[in-house]
């Protein structure tokens, strides 16, 4: 029998996944009211999280934070059989994960941070990526229960809270794209082009197929033979910034960039390809 702490969007879909393929779900939320809406499905709802945990071989969480994640184990820790596997799948800090690790260890329990790169629609269709990492032993003993959550469990190796390093760079390049592509929405609204027509041209012109090379150009730190110079590209965000003024818009990415790319061009980089902005990053 499992538990089940947490029951967002993705814990709930997980939750009715998990008992579609005939597992027995003890659940478990903060707010009552999303806990017993998974009753419906099959599931058993519980008041306190001690409660919910007791009998179960293996504990998931899917949580807000490291703060919500301490706070909720310790409460649930009251009710936990000898032995439990806690699994976690909140985004949380590696620190945090590394640390839990060692404390649960401590207390006679296994804690494996087991986040994931998943919507809700994924937990319920048990599709998209979950990432572990840490004692190959423990990963070898619940892949079978996280390959029936998942299209594909991602093992990162040995060291405990890479798996939680890996999610949040994961998670940054999303809302770098996010954000992204809200300033080229606004970039085009300002100059009377709307949604659907920048979604029409971008199914004729990927943007995203350079990214690997793109990528490479960088992590190779391959500058000096450029294909968009970078006071070509700072001409460009110029432009935009204007563009995006003269249609009353403004952009909160560009500007940043533009800033970013004046301080290489005084350091005498305007040459060189724009990607040089991202050399600092590189290790």
């Amino acid at each position: 029998m499992k538990a089940f702490l947490g029951m967002g969007l993705l814990g709930s879909n997980f939750v009715r996944a998990m008992i579609q393929k005939g597992e027995q779900v003890q659940v478990w939320n903060r707010t009552a009211a999303k806990a017993t809406a998974l009753e419906a499905y099959g599931a058993k709802a519980f008041a306190e999280a001690a409660e919910a945990v007791k009998g179960a071989t293996s504990i998931h969480l899917a949580l807000k934070d490291d703060d919500t994640v301490d706070e909720v184990l310790a409460a649930a820790s009251k009710g936990f059989s000898p032995g439990a596997i806690i699994i976690d799948h909140t985004t949380t800090s590696s620190a945090g994960a590394a640390a839990r690790t060692v404390a649960w260890k401590a207390k006679g329990y296994t804690y494996l941070h087991a986040p994931v790169f998943m919507g809700p629609q994924n937990a319920l269709e048990s599709s998209g990526n979950m990432l572990v990492s840490g004692d190959q032993a423990v990963i070898s003993k619940v892949e079978p229960e996280l390959s029936k959550m998942t299209g594909k469990v991602v093992n990162l190796g040995t060291e405990e809270g890479r798996a939680a390093k890996i999610k949040l760079i994961g998670n940054h390049f999303l809302l770098t794209l996010t954000a992204g592509l809200s300033d080229t929405l606004a970039l085009a609204k300002a100059q009377g082009i709307n949604a659907a027509e920048v979604s029409a041209f971008f199914d004729s012109w990927n943007p995203g197929a350079t990214m690997p090379a793109r990528l490479k150009r960088i992590t190779e730190g391959n500058f000096t033979q450029p294909s968009w110079e970078l006071s070509m590209a700072r001409k460009d965000a110029g432009l935009m910034i204007a563009a995006a003024e003269q249609g009353g818009t403004d952009l909160f990415m560009v500007p940043a960039i533009a800033a970013v790319m004046d301080n290489w061009i005084a350091k005498g980089h305007g040459s060189d390809d724009w990607s040089v902005i991202a050399k600092d990053s590189l290790s």
